[in-house]
């Protein structure tokens, strides 16, 4: 099968879409499809405002026309809600082509928090973009539900995973009698990771990711570690390093660097909101409470064991048939 995925969210982005996407191609590709990206690779682009690490491509659609006639797919997939996103919705529209899309970022919410603009018209954009895809992927039933209640229709799960090769226990280090709390991911408002930096513990703790709130949060945080972008086994040197993983996100749509935490062992704490309530679905691997510092304490008694037997269940190549699968019922 031939498959054309669209989308704004590419190399060297690093976020938890790109990670999705790229294993997912190589996924399918091992199953003997072929797999073709129109990215903002190679198309002029400005800096997203307030994001500057992320590029907005500059009137693509001519060029996404030609790739999509040279490519002739046998399936469009349109990632992203950006200007490639835009792009190839209007010329399937033009062409009467079927495709599917996906929800993979709470925009709305990241919008209001970074310029206080309404999530209601956001939302109002977002469901006139999704509205013409046969399928609608969401990663959880709780994002499905949230998003139904706000008018979008045709929505389908589609799951994720974890490599649990990469991503798996490591020998611990005692240095300090202090207990290491590990947030991994980006250093952005919409993240919340303030909410994680105040809690009032006796702790270690330790951001590894990086994004436009780093310099600020480094300085009003002095006493936190902040390492920057970590990659593969120095990774997972962080995440079994932890003594637990705090995720302060209220708006992220999974959050697979749960997942991956769990994976090496290490027990998460989190807000009880869309993603950790569907990520997290046994006390047994972490704590959700409206107190994350309720969560984290209780998070640091669970079973290390547990954590990592609980995070093998979630499989890439399960998660990819079921990509597939909302491809081909198209």
């Amino acid at each position: 099968m031939k498959i054309l995925i669209v989308t704004d969210a590419w190399k060297p982005q690093v976020n938890g879409v790109v990670r999705t996407l790229e294993t997912t191609i190589l996924t399918l590709q091992s199953m003997g499809h072929q797999v073709e990206v129109i990215s903002p690779f190679g198309f002029p682009s400005i800096p997203c405002p307030t994001y500057k690490e992320i590029s907005l491509t500059w009137s693509p659609f001519k060029v996404v026309k030609q790739i999509i006639e040279r490519c002739e797919p046998d399936a469009i997939h349109i990632a992203t809600e950006g200007p490639l996103g835009w792009a190839a919705r209007r010329y399937c529209k033009r062409k009467q082509i079927k495709f599917t899309s996906s929800f993979h970022t709470q925009f709305p919410e990241y919008i209001q928090a970074r310029t206080h603009f309404p999530t209601s018209l956001s939302y109002k954009i977002l469901r006139r973009f999704h509205s013409l895809a046969q399928h609608v992927m969401v990663t959880t039933g709780s994002m499905e539900k949230k998003l139904q209640k706000v008018g979008f229709k045709n929505l389908i799960k589609w799951s994720r995973g974890v490599d649990t090769t990469l991503f798996c226990p490591q020998p611990r280090s005692f240095s300090t009698s202090q207990p290491k709390l590990l947030y991994v991911g980006r250093v952005a408002v919409e993240k919340n990771l303030e909410d994680f930096l105040d809690m009032s513990l006796d702790a270690v703790k330790i951001v590894v990711g990086d994004g436009p709130q780093r310099k600020s949060l480094q300085q009003k945080y002095p006493d936190v570690l902040f390492t920057g972008n970590k990659f593969g086994h120095e990774l997972t040197h962080y995440y079994s390093m932890a003594d637990a993983f705090v995720f302060p996100s209220r708006t992220d749509t999974f959050g697979l660097v749960m997942l991956e935490a769990l994976a090496c062992g290490t027990p998460v704490a989190a807000y009880p909101v869309e993603g950790p309530i569907d990520v997290i679905q046994t006390n047994d691997v972490g704590a959700l409470d409206w107190n994350l510092k309720n969560a984290t304490l209780m998070a640091l008694r669970k079973s290390r064991k547990s954590c990592r037997e609980y995070a093998s269940q979630f499989s890439w190549e399960k998660c990819t048939h079921q990509f597939l699968s909302n491809l081909i019922n198209v």
